[in-house]
């Protein structure tokens, strides 16, 4: 099947939906979220005006990391429906409009995987070395001092081949040989399959863990003013190390070229997840450089743990056009692994709607997760309800994923919100997200998700906003702006990112006002802007308005 789209950057500037599809709709009274749930939702999805929606792991797994542990790349598992269910969701959203981008998990598989088990059987047979195995020291500790994202060391002693294997995550997630050619043959096959099918492109989890140092150097010590815990909790000593050997080698280039090479006839796009708390900005810039390797990828800086400011967001853009000029970032505030930003930031109303208005005016593309648009607070919940793994080990200093995992909320009346009729869904829905339901939102003209329509509907209408140039990014005070061109039309974007009022003066020459509907303030007959907290002002050049 050949994607024969007219537009074959359709990715850059592109709104994305993330779904996380054991949490949006379930369709079997399972209690758990499917893909036809997501099928009967998907007239919402399309509603919101987004381009695509992502889809996250939906494939054969034990799901001790909830399908970020593959055990099938090429099937759905049962949880979730069948293969004939993903042709419904891919048959539902091209009629509306949307492309399809699923989650692909390629760093590391389930233990369960037939892989696995073949490979760890003893040395010598076929899959020997597709995993990154290594003989103890001499004094039977591991390879070298590589630390889990989960916690502990990086490396697990299997009594099968009485070697250590790598794992990155999960003890049960080992990590796949990438300097092994079949490896890399077979992960592009897996591709090929889902590209077949029909999908218009992949999220790429952790992309730049791919590719480890062949000669298993130890990682140095991070500075403690290095530190920060933009990837794992403060309370984790992942922190503590550089991680130059076991992430961010060189080599997952190479892949990456095969990948795109694959992907290309199908005019599919992808954006990695680069998970690095120091390079990540650097990484996304290899990473998305010319025409050959990824088209986008995110790193973590907008979903940080403290509200960004306009001199934050400035330095953040700045450093993209230095380091990242050739590239195409793809921004979030939340996604399904860290804090709802509701909450992160402690925002009101009126600044969750600014930065709202913020993100589709900035260069790069957008991920909206599934109920941010509904203004979701972070769910707090009880350690028994947790199933997060990563929030058992840690507890209670860190608590985990679970509550921006909850289900999503549809209907004000129903217990479950309108997510499942069973008697207990998988994660419990929090009684104070009922009032923020769909339905609720809908009868309601001052949401958050109105709003949202609105800002992506401006997007969409202004390609100077979703294609064009950043340009004069200036901050002053609590105040961002600079403008976005693209093929002759001009965007001037200011945001008053506080709680005070402020005045700013235009750039020279005749602007017009647009946004109108998102509260964009208006001019003075002096080129004077009057800027309440948290409001924007967006102007159009009249030379761009015809």
């Amino acid at each position: 099947m050949t994607h024969l789209a007219k537009d074959r950057d359709w990715w850059r500037g592109a709104v994305i939906y993330q779904v996380y599809p054991r949490s949006f709709q379930d369709s079997n009274a399972d209690g758990i979220g499917d893909l036809l749930g997501i099928v009967r939702r998907m007239p919402y999805v399309a509603s919101l005006g987004v381009d695509a929606i992502w889809i996250s792991p939906f494939f054969t797994s034990p799901m001790k990391d909830f399908g970020y542990d593959v055990s099938d790349y090429c099937d759905v598992d049962p949880m979730f429906g069948s293969l004939a269910d993903f042709n419904a969701v891919i048959e539902t959203a091209h009629a509306l409009g949307l492309k399809v981008m699923i989650d692909l998990v390629l760093s590391h598989t389930s233990d369960e995987h037939p892989w696995f088990r073949e490979s760890r059987q003893s040395g010598g047979n076929e899959k020997d070395n597709w995993y990154v195995w290594a003989d103890a020291k001499p004094d039977g500790t591991p390879p070298n001092n590589w630390l889990s994202i989960f916690g502990g060391s990086a490396w697990h002693w299997d009594t099968r081949r009485c070697q250590y294997y790598l794992h990155n995550f999960l003890v049960s997630q080992p990590d796949l040989n990438f300097h092994e050619p079949a490896v890399q043959d077979a992960l592009l096959d897996v591709a090929r399959f889902w590209l077949e099918r029909g999908v218009d492109g992949f999220r790429l989890d952790t992309i730049n863990f791919y590719t480890h140092d062949a000669h298993l150097r130890d990682n140095p010590p991070l500075a403690p003013e290095d530190r920060n815990s933009t990837i794992a909790p403060a309370v984790n000593p992942y922190n503590h190390q550089h991680h130059l050997y076991d992430k961010n080698r060189p080599e997952t280039l190479e892949f990456l070229r095969k990948l795109r090479g694959v992907m290309e006839p199908y005019n599919a796009a992808a954006v990695g997840e680069v998970g690095d708390a120091q390079r990540g900005l650097e990484i996304m810039g290899e990473y998305t450089a010319g025409d050959d390797l990824m088209q986008m990828c995110y790193a973590f800086e907008l979903l940080s743990g403290t509200q960004p400011g306009a001199q934050d967001v400035a330095g953040v853009m700045e450093k993209v056009a230095r380091v990242a000029a050739d590239g195409w970032a793809c921004w979030a505030y939340s996604n399904h692994d860290v804090v709802r930003h509701i909450t992160r930031w402690g925002l009101t109303s009126p600044a969750a709607k600014m930065f709202t208005t913020l993100m589709m005016c900035l260069r790069g593309s957008a991920c909206i997760y599934q109920g941010e648009e509904l203004g979701l607070t972070e769910a707090t919940l009880a350690f028994d309800d947790l199933q997060d793994p990563y929030g058992i080990e840690f507890w209670p200093e860190f608590k985990g994923r679970d509550g921006c995992r909850t289900p999503m909320v549809w209907e004000r009346s129903n217990a479950n919100g309108g997510f499942s009729t069973a008697a207990q869904p998988w994660l419990p829905v929090p009684g104070e997200h009922l009032q923020h339901s769909v339905e609720t939102a809908e009868a309601d003209p001052g949401a958050l998700l109105h709003h949202y329509r609105r800002a992506i509907a401006l997007r969409h209408a202004h390609r100077a906003l979703a294609k064009g140039d950043m340009l004069d990014m200036h901050a002053e005070g609590q105040v961002l702006s600079f403008r976005r061109v693209y093929q002759g039309e001009e965007v001037f974007c200011a945001f008053n990112m506080g709680e005070d009022a402020v005045e700013i003066t235009l750039p020279h020459g005749d602007w017009l006002p647009i946004g109108l509907e998102l509260n964009s303030a208006h001019a003075g007959p002096d080129g004077k802007v009057h800027l309440a907290h948290w409001q924007p002002c967006i102007m159009l050049h009249t030379a761009s308005a015809g």
